[in-house]
């Protein structure tokens, strides 16, 4: 059985050159390394490049470089049965046999920018705080205005009952009972 010979990605010489390869895959690639002429000389070209750049005292980077990566997604090819998807200004419109729908690219505003939303939150507390104050005032009208004088020596009476009558509570009564257990035993009295 014969494997066909394979060699490392040039996203994988990257990272290893770049040291953010983890253990296991650097380890693995250090293997294949010692045993491939070919990766090994692709090693050495990236290490190179990588020293070019970082004395190199200019770089120039075009200013637009940054838009033009953030538009990838939206300008690449996307491969599907029948449905497409296209990026307009401020918005991301996905269309498939189903129907389309967008997504709006631009934030929404912050908190602070929506007219109107601190005027509503103020009346919203102002309504809670003045319902309250409403139940309590109720509340507070509903309770009796006359409490009769009781003697507090006095026992409660019991409900519905004049004043003439009265419920006293007795403590219960205990009661002993002693059982001869020696009648029926023999050498037991009679």
């Amino acid at each position: 059985m014969n494997i066909p010979e394979s060699h490392l990605a040039q996203e994988a010489i990257a990272a290893l050159v770049d040291g953010e390869l983890a253990g296991g895959p650097a380890a693995r690639a250090a293997r294949h390394l010692a045993g491939c002429a070919q990766c090994r000389m692709a090693v050495q070209a990236q290490r190179e490049a990588k020293d070019a750049l970082h004395t190199c005292s200019e770089v120039a980077v075009p200013g637009d470089l940054l838009s033009r990566l953030c538009a990838i997604p939206f300008t690449a090819d996307v491969p599907g049965a029948g449905g497409g998807l296209s990026a307009g200004p401020g918005q991301l419109t996905v269309s498939g046999p189903t129907g389309s729908w967008s997504v709006p690219l631009t934030p929404p505003p912050p908190a602070a920018e929506r007219p109107g939303h601190a005027r509503w939150l103020r009346r919203g507390v102002a309504g809670t705080i003045a319902g309250l104050g409403l139940g309590v005032t109720v509340l507070a009208l509903g309770l009796p205005a006359d409490v009769p004088d009781t003697d507090p020596r006095e026992p409660a009476s019991v409900a519905g009952s004049s004043s003439e009558q009265r419920t006293e509570i007795a403590p219960p009564v205990v009661r002993s009972i002693i059982l001869d257990t020696t009648v029926g035993r023999p050498g037991g009295t009679p």
